[in-house]
This record gives C-alpha cells, structure tokens and sequence, in this order.
C-alpha cells in the first residue's frame, strides 16, 4: 500500500512537472504592432496593431502618450493596413486596408474566401477618432507638407485627392511606365517621382496637369530613390545601369554599379557626384533601406556595404568630404532623418553585451560627425525609430524575451511602453524561455550562430527541433522579432519547448546581421548551396549534446527555411528525423537565359549545380516523415512548388502529410490560419518525435 501511495505520488509529481502551461492560441494572442510613424510636426505617433487578425489604429500623443484605438474593424479577414502617416497639422491619419505588401505583388487579397475580391483602398481617419473616410482604390499614400492634399497610386499611374474626401479623388499622371517613389517637394507645390520603363527609368518632376512633366537628366540608366534639397531647388537621385548588355557568367560574382546624382533645378544641370567603390563589397546595398539616401541641411547621406557593414555616410552635396558616420562591426538599419535634417537614427546590433550581436538597440548619430549614441541598450530588442515632429522623442518597437512587441517611449536609455494593456491578462509572459546565443562551426570551418531555447526542466535525453528561417536576408534575435511572420514563429519556439523540446533556431550564411562575407557568401542558393551546411551542422551540434535524443531530431522553416528543410530531409534523413517543409522552393531548376539572347558561357555547368541544390532531385532518400503545407495564393513562392513536390511523393509512394490553404498568402494574412499552421507543425513534430 505504501509503495503504491509511492508511485502514485511520483505519477503527480511528474504530471505538475511536466503539465502543459500554456497552449498555441494563447501565446500567439499577443497584439502585433508595426507601421510606426510620428506626425511631421508636435508629438503626435501612430501605429497598426494586429490583434488575433483584428487590425486596426492606434493613436498616442504627449504628456501621457495613453494607446487610443481609432478604427474598428472587427473581422479578421486578411486586409492589412499599411502605409500609415500623420498630416503636418496632426489632425489626420491616412492608411492603407488591403494587399500584401510583403509579396512580389501588392495586389488584392481574399484570405477569407469572399465571392468577392476585396480591394486595396486608401482611407483617412481624424487622429481625434471619428468617421474613416474612403479616399479610392489604391495604394502607397503620401500626404502634401503644406495642404490638406495626397497623392497616392493606382495601376501604376498617380492620383490626387484631400484628406478629408470632400472632393472626388483626380488622375494627375497617366503616363507611359510605372510611377513610385514619389515625394512633393518641400513647399508642397511639386512632387518628383519615379517612371519605371521596364530596361531604363526617368525621374519626373510634376507641377499640374496642364505643364509637361519634367525629365531630370535622363539617360539610358535606371534613375531612383529622389530627395529634394531643402529648399526645393536641387534633386539627388540614385543611378544604376540599364537593363542590356552582352550575357555574362552566372556563377561568376559581379560589380553591381551605382552612383548618386545631384541636379540643380534652376540650371537644369546635374552632375555625379559620388561613384561606388568597384568592388565586390561596393555594389548596390541590399540591405534595409537600401542605399538609404537622404538629403540633411547641407549633406547627402546614404548607406555602403563597402567596409563589409552596411554603414552609413556622409558627404557635402559635391561629394566631397566623404565620412564614414557608424564605425564598427555592427549594422545600421531602420534610418530615420529628425525634420531639423541634423540627426539620424537608426537601430543596430551593437551594445555593452557579447550577445547583443543578436539584439537591436536604437542608436543617435549627428549628420556630420561619427558621433553615435546608444539610445537604449540591455536584454531587449528595439528597432523602428521615430522622431517626434518637434524633436523632443524617440520612439521605437520594443520587445524582449519573454514580452511581445510594443511601442515604447525612450527616455534616457529607459523604456516606457506605450499600451502595454494591449497584451491579454492570460499571456503566458512568465512561462516564456530565455534563449541563449550560441555558434559552432560548419563543416567548411565558417562560424554559424543561432539561440537556444531549452525546457526549464531540461535533465533527460529529450528530442530537439532545428529552426530554419526564411528570407534569407533575415536575422533571428534573442527575443521576439520586430517582423510579424517570425515573431510567429518565436511564439511557436515557445510551444515546442513547452511541449518538451529543445530548439535551435539558426542564423545560416546568407542572413543579415554578421557581415557581408556572411551574407553574401560563396557557392549559395541555387549556386551551390553551402548555406546547406550550417543547417547539417546544427543537427550535428545537437547531436552530440548530452541531454539530447540524437534519434529524435526534427527539422521545420517556411519559404527560404522550407528550402533548407527539404535539402535536410532530401539529403540526411539519417539525422533529420521528420520535417516540416512550409511554402519551401523545392526545385531550382529553371532557365537562366532570356528570349533573343546568347546562352551564358558557364551555363551548361550552372543548370548542372542547380539540380544539385535542388531537394527533388535527391527524392530517392528522402525517408523522413514529411509534413508540406502551402497556402496557394502565395506571391512569394510559387503553390506549384509544393503540387511538384506531392507529385513526386505520390510517384515514389512515399506517404506524407500535407495543409492546403486556400486564397491565402505567404503571410498568413489570416490569424486563423497562421494558428492552423502552427498548430499543425507543432502536433505532426510532437507525433513523429515525442510521442513515439
């Protein structure tokens, strides 16, 4: 009797010990904000908050800065809301509902299966609350800085109307080309814009509807990215070549030229200014903000991956005098110039801590002098600054380890949140893991780097997931992430260790964060794939550790992740055990020459290192479980790479498990569905590893 009371109190020990403290709608409850703007003038911000699909505005001013709902849209049905911005007298806020602009195309999104599509239309809405307005259809508004007018595009083209609909909406450009990037100049009479013509692109300056469009400096170059002086009478521009030329090596790493052009409106002359250094490490940016051009008081600024960080410069508007403004090992993105044109700031993974290689903090840098100044600092995760209208604040995105995103105040390095009600009383904040950075070495001798999320009660052989993020110019922080689709994926991390799991979550070559080398590494993608051997590595890292079951290692990722699983699963099965390939591309075969144009001399050798870093082609043994889940209004990778791969499976009668979701995206633009998905990877790794 007494060895039975024994067991039976043991059998309660362990039930408390490893009862399950939270589900997958719980900790995916949090309310996600993005889109932060600050009003052009006073200490007005506003902000988009997804909650559990339900999104809607939010508003907040000084001395309180108290979070004030502004719509009420109460469905979750996929539209996003986007492009948000403050007027210059703070009375109005202008969104964007509709598209995913997240995708290679904006266009409509019908997540809920409406028998009718839903549009892409531009709305305002007082700042105060009130009636929300319907400008038109259309997207990508920018409000004049001395009327109560926007100009905001539909189909390529340009319309017109005042923020408070009180006259219809007017076509002010329709023309040949695709107009964007589209900026007034600062006394609101001009707006300079850019003309997309497919091989070549001009930049057009426009005053009415009766005056011809006027063409700066235009050549058989790509124009882009214009910023007006500040008082109106000049332009800088970014100019790339035109599309063209005679077929070059595809395996071969190129030059990828740019300069900055400045023209003198009154003069109608312009001139080069600056040229990129030609070399690897010169070539155009692809980083956040790309070249990041801007136009202060009396200087140019603008990024450059060429030191091997993308850093930002600076230079007086001849291009003389170039500085280097961010010194270090370290990235800049996130740039906001202050309206007094004298201050930058941006965020960046630098800080007193090791660690914080994986974190972001805001940083302050004069326009003229390397004078950076951390604005924040600690266990956190700060990013997207805003600079009050008047100057006197600092905002910013700010999360943790345990606690979602918020926006937040910073007030001398102290972090004052602003709706932090926002978050349910039932989120599990405190039963959230602290990961913990961790690298190791790839079979190549490269450094890989990743965060470690362990059970608390982690004294048994347990089974391990590898996480894979997508992009690839991503980077995964010791915390939530500031991007919707992985702050997902952090939540989901969180189950799985819950359920009793270890999880790596891995930064692979071709990720942002540690230098161009890393990011743009030798030999990857279709090229080759090396980026591959960091993911075998952190199985094998795994592996070996003592407390891990290295039969029981899982895998799972979305797009370039889903990628990355598929090799894993295709090519190590033995070590991989099951896998969730989530909107992966599965093959990369494809043709690399263009109609009328010579075949690339190495391009009988690249089709051949294509099909090897393709996963269909090692089908044969592929032996792990497989779970493949596509939604098939995807705009980032094709739902036919997921049909190719079920074909395959089906001929090879290898039995797998699949999700199909229709008329969603890659982004789950429907919370029900982004849930579905995570609770679908999380009970197929749970079946295939745990409860075996």
């Amino acid at each position: 009797m007494k060895k039975l009371s024994l067991v039976l109190v043991l059998i309660l020990l362990c039930v408390q010990l490893y009862a399950q403290k939270f589900n997958l709608q719980s900790v995916l409850s949090y309310p996600f904000p993005d889109q932060l703007v600050a009003a052009p003038t006073g200490s007005k911000i506003a902000w988009a908050t997804n909650e559990q699909g339900k999104r809607n505005i939010y508003v907040a001013e000084a001395p309180t800065y108290k979070a004030v709902k502004i719509t009420d849209f109460k469905e979750d049905d996929g539209q996003e809301l986007t492009s948000l911005a403050i007027s210059s007298d703070g009375k109005w806020v202008v969104f964007v509902r509709g598209g995913d602009h997240g995708g290679r195309d904006g266009g409509p999104v019908n997540a809920a299966s409406l028998p009718i599509m839903p549009k892409v239309e531009v709305y305002s809405v007082p700042f105060s609350g009130g009636k929300i307005n319907l400008i038109g259809e259309g997207d990508n508004p920018v409000i004049s800085p001395t009327e109560n007018q926007m100009v905001f595009s539909k189909s390529g083209q340009l319309l017109a109307a005042p923020l408070d609909a009180s006259a219809p909406t007017k076509v002010i450009i329709n023309m040949k080309g695709i107009q964007s990037g589209y900026k007034w100049s600062p006394d609101g009479k001009m707006i300079a814009f850019v003309s997309n013509r497919v091989d070549h692109s001009f930049i057009g300056i426009y005053t009415n509807t009766k005056i011809p469009i006027r063409w700066v400096q235009p050549s058989f170059s790509k124009d882009a990215s214009p910023v007006w002086s500040p008082d109106g009478s000049k332009l800088a521009f970014v100019r790339t070549p035109g599309s063209g030329g005679s077929t070059d090596s595809i395996l071969t790493k190129k030059h990828q030229p740019w300069a900055i052009w400045v023209a003198d409106l009154k003069t109608d002359k312009g001139k080069q200014i600056w040229k990129a250094p030609e070399t690897i490490r010169g070539s155009y940016p692809s980083i956040d903000g790309g070249t990041n051009l801007l136009w202060a008081n009396d200087k140019i600024i603008s990024a450059s991956y060429e030191d091997g960080w993308p850093h930002l410069y600076s230079m007086d508007i001849d291009g003389s005098n170039r500085i280097l403004l961010t010194p270090g090992n370290f990235v800049v993105e996130n740039v906001e110039l202050s309206n007094d044109r004298k201050t930058l700031v941006f965020a960046s993974n630098t800080g007193v801590n090791a660690d914080d290689l994986d974190r972001r903090h805001i940083y302050r840098v004069s326009v003229d002098k390397p004078d950076m100044k951390p604005l924040s600092s600690g266990s956190g995760i700060e990013s997207y600054p805003a600079i009050s209208g008047d100057g006197n604040a600092v905002f910013c995105l700010s999360s943790t380890a345990e606690r979602p995103l918020l926006p937040a105040i910073l007030n001398d390095k102290q972090i004052n949140l602003i709706g932090e009600d926002l978050i349910p009383k039932d989120f599990p904040i405190k039963d959230m893991v602290m990961p913990k950075h961790v690298s190791f070495k790839a079979a190549d001798g490269k450094t890989v780097y990743g965060q470690l999320f362990s059970p608390k009660n982690n004294t048994k052989k347990h089974p391990a997931i590898v996480y894979v993020h997508g992009g690839p110019q991503r980077q995964m922080f010791l915390g939530w992430n500031p991007m919707d689709y992985y702050s997902i994926d952090y939540a989901l991390n969180q189950y799985l260790v819950e359920l009793g799991f270890t999880v790596l979550s891995v930064n692979y070559r071709l990720g942002l964060g540690y230098g161009f080398d890393f990011h743009k590494p030798l030999n990857a993608g279709a090229q080759g794939a090396s980026e591959y051997q960091d993911i075998k590595a952190a199985g094998e890292w795994l592996a070996v550790q003592p407390n891990i079951n290295r039969d029981k290692i899982g895998i799972y990722g979305g797009s370039y992740g889903g990628y990355l699983v598929a090799l894993a699963l295709g090519k190590d099965s033995k070590l991989f055990a099951a896998g969730v390939d989530i909107h992966g591309v599965n093959n990369r075969f494809s043709s690399n020459n263009s109609e009328a144009k010579e075949p690339a001399p190495d391009a009988a050798l690249a089709a051949k290192i294509a099909a090897e870093s393709s996963p269909v082609t090692y089908i044969k043994t592929w032996t792990s479980p497989t779970l493949i889940i596509h939604a098939d209004d995807d705009r980032n990778v094709a739902f036919n790479q997921s049909v190719d791969l079920a074909k395959r499976f089906e001929d090879k009668k290898f039995e797998f498990e699949f999700l199909s979701i229709p008329d969603d995206t890659h982004h789950w633009m429907k919370f029900s569905n982004g849930l579905k998905v995570s609770e679908a990877t999380a009970d197929f790794l749970k079946r295939k590893l745990l409860d075996r």
